[in-house]
């Protein structure tokens, strides 16, 4: 029997974890699910911001700095008792440095490479930890990028960490999909938020990376949107280890 198309890619009824809700790509993304009629959950280093998401999200303020492991269990185990079972992760969260390679310091590698691929990996590894207990068919979507596929300047820390990301997408799928958990990604290009705004008002530079995208414009926050939703959807059920690249064409050549 075919499926009716809107309860095959609805995320409504859903309770999903969103890193990083406070502003750019999660504020769009934890703000859509909710209006898409899921429970969503938002995360923030700083209380003042987890307040704002909170008010927003009608869900509790949730405070996390994904750099520190030690943090990531209990605030899982703590999540799962007081509003258990989550269906979805969205490892949105992450920082970026931009600067020359041979300007990186030590604390540079050490702060992206946590938030980028050590707190994806520990967060994801609690949320399995819970969803095998509870015989939960988990899905989990990376918020990678395009640098994790391509050379971008003066990234090079940011985008190790992102190819990292998508490599950790496929590993975790392979091992998890005989618990019944899918582990999928998304790449965007330079997206217009708060973390690229220095980047975009380059006025050279921006006009050298516009010239690598054949669609001709920046994304905006909300193209993330309907591929997220995708992918925690029942409608992506046979697709597990994948990264989509949403960037305009900018990989193609």
């Amino acid at each position: 029997m075919t499926q009716d198309p809107s309860e095959l890619f609805s995320v409504a009824g859903m309770k999903v974890l969103v890193t990083g809700a406070g502003r750019g790509l999660g504020l769009e993304i934890s703000t859509s699910l909710h209006g898409a009629g899921a429970e969503v959950f938002g995360t923030s280093r700083d209380e003042e911001t987890a307040a704002e998401i909170s008010a927003r999200l009608g869900t509790p303020p949730l405070v996390l700095d994904q750099r520190n492991p030690s943090e990531i269990s209990e605030f899982v185990r703590s999540l799962w008792v007081q509003h258990g079972p989550i269906d979805g992760l969205v490892n949105n969260a992450g920082v970026n440095k931009p600067k020359p390679s041979s300007e990186v310091t030590a604390q540079d590698w050490d702060e992206i490479m946590g938030a980028n691929l050590a707190g994806p990996f520990f967060l994801s590894q609690a949320f399995h930890r819970e969803w095998t207990a509870n015989a939960v068919s988990g899905r989990i979507v990376n918020i990678s990028s395009q640098a994790g596929v391509v050379a971008i300047e003066n990234r090079s820390p940011y985008g190790a960490s992102k190819a990292g990301l998508i490599h950790l997408t496929k590993s975790l799928a392979a091992e998890w999909a005989s618990d019944g958990i899918r582990v999928n990604g998304i790449a965007p290009t330079f997206i217009r938020t708060e973390m690229t705004k220095k980047s975009l008002e380059d006025s050279e530079f921006a006009s050298v990376l516009l010239s690598r995208i054949p669609i001709g414009r920046f994304g905006e926050p909300q193209d993330l949107v309907a591929g997220t939703i995708y992918l925690l959807s029942h409608g992506s059920e046979f697709m597990t280890g994948q990264t989509i690249l949403i960037d305009g064409g900018y990989t193609l050549r």
